[in-house]
C-alpha cells in the first residue's frame, strides 16, 4: 500500500467530501492512461438464467408447476484508480480486462439463475481519462465483465450516479445495454425510469427496483427528475405494487443506504426495512427480497416480517479502503455475495417463498487484485481463516442463523 495523498476537493466540496470520502482509497488521486475500447458483444437479452429442470413429469392434461430459481446478489463495484490500473495489466496493454479480477466468484454467479451486481460507478467516454475517488469514470470494459462473470442486472442508483452529470449516467447504462447486461435505478428518459426491469428465472418473473439515499449534493438534471431513483418509502411501495401490476411473481429491491465504515444496520436502514416488508396487498407482500449497499463493509442479513433484508454486503471490487478517521481499514475489501432460492408457490397466486438462504463470504486481495470466494477456500490460509470467521460473526449477528441463513461456497 503506497502513502495517500488527499484529493483537492471537487465543486461541492463539503457535501461530496462527506459523503463520498468512504469511497476512497490508499494511493496518490489521478487519472489513468487510457486504453483502446473493448469490442461491442451483441444487444442484450431479456431472459435471465436457464430454467432448472422440474424433476417431475405432470400427469396428462396437467399444466406443469412452474419452476424454482437461485438468486445472487453482490455488493459495490468501486473501481478506484489502482483497480483501473490493475485492469489495464490484465489487458496486457490493450485496454483494460476487468474479468481476471471476478473470475473467483464465477463460479458462484454464472451458475445461479439470476445474479445481480451493484455498479456503483460511471463510466467514462471510451478510450478515458478515467478517474477514481472522489469523481469516479470508469472504463466501459467494466460492463463487459461483468457480463462475462455472469451478472443479468445491476443496480445503478448510487450516491455517485451524477459524478459526470447525465452524460455520464446515459454512457453507463448505454455500456451495459450493449453487453448485456440489465439495469435499474436510474434511467435516460422518463418512459424508461416509468419501466421496472423485469427479468425470467426458472418459471418466475422476477422486478428489479433500485434506489439511492442521496447523489452526493449532485442536484438531478435539470428537467430530469427521473434520472436517478432516491429512497422514499412510499414510493418504493408504490412501485413495488406497480411492478406486480406489470406482471412481476418476485420483487427484489436494491437499496444504497446506511452508515459507511458502521457495522451495525443504522435507524433508517431498521425503520425502512420493517416498514418496507410490513407493505402488502391483498394479503401478499409487496416486496419478497431487499438488498443493501454503500456502507463498504459487510452488515447483517436478517429476516424481517418474513422477507430477508441484506442491510449491507460490502465492497465487491475496490482498493485498498480509507475510512472517515483517515486509515486504512480492511473491512472495506471484505463482502458476501447472498444466495437465495426461490420455490413456487403452493398455490395460485401465493408467495414464492425463499426454501433456502445463503451467505458466501468473499474478500477482494488489493495485492493481487482479485476476488476470493472465502466460502470455498479450503487452503488453510491464516487471513481466509480469520476473514471469514470476521464476516460470518457481522452476517449472523441479528440472529439470522435462527432463522435458516447458513454459509455457502
Amino acid at each position: 500500500m503506497t502513502s495517500r495523498t488527499r484529493p483537492a476537493v471537487v465543486a461541492v466540496a463539503a457535501l461530496l467530501l462527506a459523503a463520498a470520502t468512504g469511497c476512497s482509497e490508499a494511493g496518490g488521486p489521478g487519472g489513468t492512461a487510457p486504453g483502446d475500447p473493448a469490442g461491442r458483444p451483441a444487444a442484450p437479452s431479456s431472459t435471465s438464467g436457464t430454467p432448472p429442470a422440474s424433476g417431475t413429469t405432470p400427469a396428462p392434461g396437467t399444466t406443469p408447476a412452474p419452476a424454482g430459481f437461485t438468486l445472487v446478489a453482490s455488493g459495490d463495484v468501486l473501481p478506484h484508480d489502482s483497480i483501473i490500473r490493475r485492469a489495464a495489466q490484465d489487458a496486457g496493454g490493450d485496454g483494460y480486462d476487468f474479468a481476471p479480477m471476478l473470475a473467483g466468484v464465477k463460479d458462484v454467479v454464472s451458475r445461479a439463475d439470476l445474479a445481480i451486481c451493484h455498479m456503483e460507478t460511471v463510466y467514462g467516454e471510451e478510450g478515458g481519462p478515467y478517474t477514481g475517488y472522489p469523481a469516479f469514470k470508469s472504463p466501459p470494459e467494466v460492463a463487459t465483465a461483468l457480463k462475462a462473470t455472469g451478472y443479468d442486472s445491476c443496480s445503478t442508483a448510487s450516491n455517485h450516479t451524477l459524478d459526470d452529470g447525465a452524460a455520464g449516467l446515459s454512457r453507463t447504462l448505454d455500456a451495459l445495454d450493449r453487453a448485456g447486461v440489465r439495469h435499474a435505478g436510474s434511467a435516460r428518459t422518463a418512459e424508461e425510469a416509468a419501466r421496472p426491469t423485469l427479468l425470467k428465472a426458472g418459471g418466475a418473473t422476477v422486478a428489479q427496483l433500485a434506489y439511492t439515499y442521496d447523489t452526493n449534493g449532485y442536484p438531478l438534471p435539470q428537467g430530469q427528475p427521473w434520472a436517478v431513483q432516491l429512497l422514499d418509502e412510499r414510493k418504493v411501495i408504490d412501485d413495488a405494487r406497480a411492478a406486480r401490476a406489470a406482471g412481476a411473481d418476485v420483487v427484489v429491491v436494491s437499496v444504497h443506504w446506511g452508515t459507511e465504515w458502521q457495522t451495525e444496520a443504522d435507524g433508517r436502514q431498521l425503520s425502512l426495512g420493517r416498514a418496507l416488508t410490513a407493505s402488502t396487498s391483498g394479503g401478499r407482500p409487496d416486496i419478497d427480497l431487499i438488498i443493501g449497499t454503500h456502507a463498504h463493509i459487510p452488515q447483517a442479513y436478517e429476516k424481517v416480517n418474513g422477507t430477508w433484508v441484506v442491510y449491507g454486503m460490502g465492497d465487491q471490487i475496490a482498493g485498498d479502503m480509507i475510512n472517515h478517521e483517515g486509515a486504512f481499514d480492511p473491512r472495506g475489501n471484505q463482502g458476501t455475495l447472498g444466495r437465495f432460492t426461490f420455490a413456487p408457490p403452493k398455490a395460485p397466486g401465493g408467495r414464492w417463498e425463499v426454501s433456502k438462504a445463503e451467505f458466501v463470504p468473499q474478500w477482494f486481495d488489493t495485492g493481487r487484485g482479485r476476488v476470493v470466494n472465502l466460502g470455498a477456500a479450503g487452503d488453510g490460509d491464516p487471513r481466509h481463516t480469520a476473514i471469514r470467521e470476521t464476516i460470518r460473526q457481522v452476517v449472523l449477528g441479528r440472529g439470522a442463523d435462527k432463522d435458516g441463513l447458513v454459509m455457502g461456497k
